[in-house]
């Protein structure tokens, strides 16, 4: 067998952090071996050390790439041209859209910062993925900001509700967090 192109191996590298992405949301980083990683990525076990030294330089890539577009642009709503209104109503939009049924049961693709806190709380403290999630819970706080806080309230509300959500799915406790938290975040 001869050996890919420059093009395959940066197309093999995307797939693999893509999918490390959605796997560590959803099942743990502790819970995803290398190779069960490669054979959801299509690829062979031994190919993954072509690509990185070890399975942490893989999980600080792969939190990168699950905050990637997360953090985008302003707080919901914040537009030079948007009043007040305008921006309550985004904001209540994409807290009723984070604390649904839909995100709850999305983990893989759901948000990073429920998807891979206690990874995080658990990592090397001075980690890159530690500190890329960092840097993503503060733009998240700063997304659910407004004029009156620092948006961390919000943020913890909507971020432990939606963990707590997900560890008693099945029992309607799971849909009363998620309500009781719309409630109080979209105030």
């Amino acid at each position: 067998m001869g050996r890919v192109s420059k093009e395959q191996a940066q197309e093999n590298r995307r797939r693999i952090v893509d999918t490390a992405s959605r796997l560590f949301r959803e099942q743990g980083t502790a819970g995803v071996s290398v190779a069960d990683l490669m054979k959801a990525a299509g690829l062979t076990h031994g190919g993954f050390y072509k690509h990185f030294d070890s399975k942490e330089a893989l999980v600080d890539e792969a939190t990168a790439r699950a905050f990637d577009g997360v953090g985008a642009g302003d707080r919901p709503g914040d537009d030079s041209d948007t009043d007040e209104d305008a921006a309550k109503d985004a904001r209540r939009a994409f807290v009723e859209n984070y604390l649904s049924p839909e995100h709850r049961d999305d983990m893989a693709g759901g948000c990073p910062t429920a998807g891979l806190a206690t990874d995080m709380a658990r990592g090397a403290t001075g980690s890159a993925a530690r500190h890329t999630y960092a840097e993503g819970v503060r733009e998240f706080a700063r997304r659910m900001a407004d004029d009156d806080d620092d948006g961390l309230v919000r943020l913890s509300t909507m971020v432990g509700a939606l963990i707590l959500a997900r560890a008693v799915n099945g029992d309607p406790l799971s849909d009363a967090l998620l309500a009781a938290a719309r409630a109080e975040a979209s105030a």
